[in-house]
């Protein structure tokens, strides 16, 4: 080798780097999976940082035999830097504007502050966690549908091996959903895309068939004009109340993912993350939160 020049000949890790990425998109053996023991936990923003008991029930879950995936968002802490700089925050149905400096601190914020800080937390709790975004392994693949929002994506495609092969060694993926665009060929991109974290959560487990899809929040559960829990909901009630501007604003998204998820998630939930062990109780079959049917 010339001096100053790299050859990849010298690069032990070259050809298992290139079989990971290989095996990252090749097809999906579910066999050694039990997809109904999977759990996709999506973490609200506004309840992270809280100091419930969601992350050593994610951890408990994992020692008993579960397979959790955790989604989070990170909205109030993304509007938190924003007003740090002086910029406003603007949402359209619930959506975040997001121009290229807005991304800047969305990915930031997402894929470093907020993922790195569950990971340690689930990790010193006594979980095996792994931080990644939708961006590494090309997992969540987006596109723009609606220019008014700016960068932002509706996710068209869910490449699930990456997170399969984690599940698979008992690691648990947390999620950061900033995504990567794909052109309309279908082919990627450079450009990240932010997306919405209740709507990612929902591809997420629909895409692997996941046993249960629950939604931490700060609220009970979807509610009715007089803010009484709704304790069940058919999808088509919950399209209603939408319709009928019932709930409103990041509601919404929640209530969507939960329908669209239905034809391959055996249960959906909306669970209030401030009670305690509510994760838990959810899981146990007890009656918390609103669940879709």
């Amino acid at each position: 080798m010339e001096s100053g020049k790299l050859d990849k000949s010298d690069f032990s890790a070259e050809k298992n780097l290139d079989n990971l990425f290989e095996e990252f998109n090749s097809p999906i053996d579910n066999s050694t999976i039990l997809s109904e023991r999977i759990v996709v936990v999506k973490l609200g923003g506004s309840t992270l940082g809280k100091h419930d008991t969601t992350i050593r029930d994610i951890v408990k879950l994992q020692s008993d035999g579960f397979t959790p995936l955790v989604v989070h968002g990170g909205g109030k802490i993304i509007s938190d830097w924003m007003n740090r700089i002086g910029s406003r925050p603007k949402f359209i149905k619930g959506l975040r504007v997001t121009d290229q400096d807005s991304l800047n601190i969305v990915v930031s914020v997402l894929s470093g502050l907020v993922n790195k800080t569950l990971v340690s937390e689930i990790n010193s709790c006594g979980g095996k966690a792994l931080g990644l975004s939708g961006v590494d392994g090309s997992i969540l693949r987006a596109k723009i549908t609606n220019p008014e929002l700016g960068f932002v994506g509706e996710i068209d495609h869910v490449n699930s091996k990456p997170l399969q092969i984690l599940i698979q060694n008992n690691i648990i993926p947390i999620i950061s959903p900033v995504s990567i665009q794909i052109d309309n060929q279908g082919s990627l991109t450079d450009q990240m895309l932010n997306v919405n974290a209740d709507t990612a959560a929902g591809h997420i487990a629909k895409t692997i068939g996941a046993g249960k899809l629950v939604f931490m929040t700060d609220v009970e559960g979807v509610l009715d004009p007089y803010r009484r829990l709704i304790s069940r909901l058919t999808a088509h009630q919950a399209l209603g109340l939408i319709k009928s501007k019932v709930v409103e604003g990041g509601m919404i998204p929640k209530i969507e993912a939960c329908v669209n998820s239905l034809s391959e998630v055996k249960s959906a939930s909306i669970v209030d993350g401030r009670v305690s062990h509510s994760l838990i109780d959810y899981i146990t079959g007890n009656k918390i939160g609103t669940k879709f049917e």
